[in-house]
């Protein structure tokens, strides 16, 4: 059984938001035990509280709560003033999950002014999952929790994509074209990984390059996808300066791209490694509070290393390659790299099952650095 790592506050309202389906409701559940659940997912107290926010108080019975949990509160946005007040006149704490930041930044709502935390989920990490996390088996599944007890879990995901399609797009009125967004959907992950290219992946979709902008917003704000930044910070070259795109979850990304005869599963699967060291990267950095500026690099004359981390804790340049042989080759990138900034800890991992050094770089074994990263994060390698 695994364990979740984020720890609740003490004493404070928060915030709790990411994805459907990675186990906010299970963590509120087992974690804090709140005294009061309103799940805004039930139609009847969607209803009710959309038509009267000010109904709120009514839900909350017990006299003295020490937790009142909502899920999913971006449904009812304007329910938060009633929120703001009830801290306020009876300092009563609550837990609010979203699986959407986008009703709430766009209708302009009270977001506590300070008064609650923002706390972010993600799926299950390695670290999280301890004995039970196998590489090959996250490549092909991911780490959405409800896979450790689906039969058919190939099933499952499919379902999940078209769920949240159904429930977070076409019931939240962020299109009205759910056939185009479908199409995007589609389009968008086979830029998995890579240098974005909005217009691009907008004719693939068949809509125009404003749509096709939309659309990607709409996947970091429903949380389902994400856009990785380029390094650019005292660039001595010319370097690259659009985002990368990533499904944030690797059973999700296989889910919805599609697999054809003519298609290169090594260069898939490559992928996959990719996606999945990033969203490690993504929830550790979250989790550990290790504060890293997530970016990643790529020269004008074509060398890249795929995940730069930059803050107080250190400064780390991470190539992935699925590979069991490290070539000369394979290390252009992250020498390039360390040759503009020296200061740079060079780290390459690969599919073997040896930790080797060639020059200044670690050689780590993948699944060994995501069961134990703060064992290569932090420290002077």
């Amino acid at each position: 059984m695994y364990t979740r790592l984020l720890q609740p506050p003490k004493s404070k309202s928060f915030f709790l938001f990411g994805p459907r389906g990675t186990g906010k409701t299970t963590w509120l559940r087992d974690q804090l035990k709140a005294d009061v659940r309103i799940d805004l997912l039930d139609s009847e107290v969607y209803q009710n509280l959309l038509a009267s926010p000010a109904r709120l108080s009514e839900f909350i019975t017990v006299k003295k709560p020490k937790l009142i949990a909502i899920d999913e509160i971006q449904r009812v946005p304007r329910m938060l003033d009633e929120v703001h007040r009830l801290i306020e006149e009876k300092r009563w704490i609550f837990a609010l999950t979203g699986s959407s930041a986008r009703k709430l930044r766009r209708e302009n709502v009270n977001l506590l002014a300070g008064r609650a935390l923002s706390l972010h989920f993600h799926p299950l990490t390695a670290l999280e999952l301890g004995d039970d996390f196998d590489l090959s088996t996250s490549l092909k599944w991911g780490h959405l929790p409800s896979l450790k007890t689906e039969k058919d879990k190939r099933a499952y995901l499919k379902s999940y994509v078209t769920t949240y399609v159904r429930e977070e797009v076409l019931q939240e009125g962020f299109t009205r074209n759910i056939a185009a967004f479908s199409r995007f959907l589609e389009a968008a992950s086979f830029s998995q990984g890579s240098v974005l290219n909005i217009s691009s992946v907008a004719r693939e979709a068949s809509v125009e390059r404003k749509v096709g902008e939309e659309y990607f917003t709409i996947l970091e704000d429903i949380l389902i996808g994400a856009r990785l930044p380029a390094f650019q910070k005292k660039a001595k070259r010319r370097v690259t300066a659009h985002p990368k795109f990533y499904y944030f979850d690797v059973g999700v990304y296989r889910a919805i791209r599609p697999l054809g005869p003519l298609d290169d599963t090594n260069s898939v699967n490559g992928i996959a490694l990719e996606t999945l060291v990033y969203q490690e990267l993504r929830a550790i950095n979250d989790l550990l509070a290790w504060d890293f500026e997530l970016s990643y690099w790529r020269a004008h004359t074509g060398e890249e290393v795929d995940f730069v981390l930059y803050g107080e804790r250190g400064f780390f340049a991470i190539e992935v390659k699925l590979t069991n042989r490290i070539r000369p080759e394979d290390l252009k990138g992250l020498r390039a790299f360390q040759s503009d900034y020296p200061k740079a800890h060079p780290i390459l991992l690969y599919a073997g099952d040896r930790q080797l050094r060639i020059d200044d770089c670690a050689i780590v074994p993948v699944a060994k650095f995501l069961k134990d990263p703060s064992r290569f994060i932090g420290e002077d390698l």
